[in-house]
Formats: C-alpha cells, sequence, structure tokens
C-alpha cells in the first residue's frame, strides 16, 4: 500500500505510463499495481480528449509486446462503462501486435499481425487495417490464420473470422468495425480502448 501511494504521490500519468513499460520489460523497478495503471489509463484517455489530440498512422507502425488489459463488467454503470479488474500479461505468453503500411496512395491503410506465442506453439492472425486520425479509431479485420508448432508450420490459409469480405473491409464505416480507439502514443508505449470497453497497453518490442 505505502509503495502504491508512493506512485501516486510521485508521477504524473504519463511518467507512470513510461515507468510501467521500463517496470514490464525488466529494465529496472516493479511493476505499479493493477489499480494504479488503470487510473493512469483512464487520465491518459481524459488529457487526450480534452485536448484533441490526434496521432498519424505512422506513429503506430511497429511490433508492440501487450502488457496490461482490462476486461469490463457486464453491469453497466451510469454515464460509461464499469471496467473489469486490469491484469499483466504473464511472461510465459508473449503477445504481439504489428501495424505495417501497405503500398498504396491511401495512408490510412495498413496490415495488422496479431501474434501469440506460448511455448513452442505460435498463433498469428493477419488482416487489413484502416486509421481514422481524427478519432484516432484503427478498425481491424482477420483473414489468414497461421498456426506452427516447435517451428514447423501445421496451419497457413485464409479464415473467415470477421464480419466482412476482404474485399469490402475498405467501404464499411469504421463504427461497424472491430477497432481501437487510441489515447495514448508515444515511441515506447501505445495505449487504447477496444470497442467491447476494455483498456490495453502495449510497449515497444526492443
Amino acid at each position: 500500500m505505502t509503495a502504491d501511494l508512493k506512485f501516486t504521490a510521485t508521477f504524473n500519468f504519463v511518467t507512470l505510463l513510461s515507468y510501467a513499460a521500463v517496470a514490464y520489460r525488466g529494465q529496472g523497478g516493479r511493476c505499479p499495481s493493477p489499480e494504479i495503471l488503470v487510473n493512469a489509463l483512464l487520465k491518459a484517455e481524459k488529457s487526450a480528449k480534452q485536448q484533441r489530440l490526434t496521432y498519424p498512422f505512422e506513429s503506430l507502425l511497429g511490433k508492440w509486446q501487450l502488457s496490461f488489459v482490462t476486461g469490463t463488467n457486464k453491469v453497466r454503470k451510469r454515464g460509461g462503462i464499469l471496467l473489469g479488474k486490469g491484469f499483466y500479461v504473464p511472461k510465459f505468453i508473449t503477445v504481439y501486435v504489428s501495424f505495417n503500411p501497405i503500398l498504396s496512395e491511401d495512408s490510412s491503410r495498413g496490415e495488422i499481425v496479431n501474434q501469440v506465442e506460448f511455448g513452442p506453439v505460435l498463433l498469428k492472425l493477419t488482416g487489413p487495417v484502416q486509421y481514422s486520425t481524427k478519432k484516432n479509431l484503427l478498425a481491424f479485420d482477420f483473414n489468414h490464420m497461421l498456426i506452427s508448432l516447435f517451428g514447423r508450420v501445421v496451419y497457413n490459409r485464409p479464415i473467415r473470422f470477421g464480419k466482412v469480405k476482404t474485399e469490402d473491409f475498405y467501404n464499411q464505416p469504421i463504427a461497424k468495425l472491430p477497432f481501437f480507439g487510441f489515447f495514448s502514443v508515444t515511441k515506447d508505449f501505445i495505449a487504447a480502448r477496444g470497442r467491447g470497453g476494455g483498456l490495453a497497453f502495449w510497449i515497444r518490442e526492443t
């Protein structure tokens, strides 16, 4: 409890998020408690809305490791979503998301790669993304799955997880697709709220 109070008294939300990224990466210190980190994420989200911050798609490009997530409770509190208790992703599981550009005149389009590694098992999902800078919304869909075991590919083919056909993806309104609403983007970490209301915090892969 004393250590958590020290976090809140010493760090503003930007510094605390940076500290959490360093700690999760194992480069010093210990990770703030889930409650403290959720509070910092909510403050960052509120500040981004108040300042009307926008981030270009280029600032999201690269590979990011998921380090912290929250769920949402079924019961909504008045005026918003009631967040579930957040948790740090265990170190024995690594979850990455990558955003890559595509060769197109439209700089708001790209590719998403979601990759989960658990021991000898690797699961990789890929698909298209479209990004709205005005609201920092990144819509995505997955259309291909790769599974490998001990480095050997055992499944590698198109899939249909999404709600729309791949060729129709870019014609769909972002609000009708799965999306992340980014509210904090730096060279070391990114944070967003998903369409379902949960929060996610990624750190850049080093």
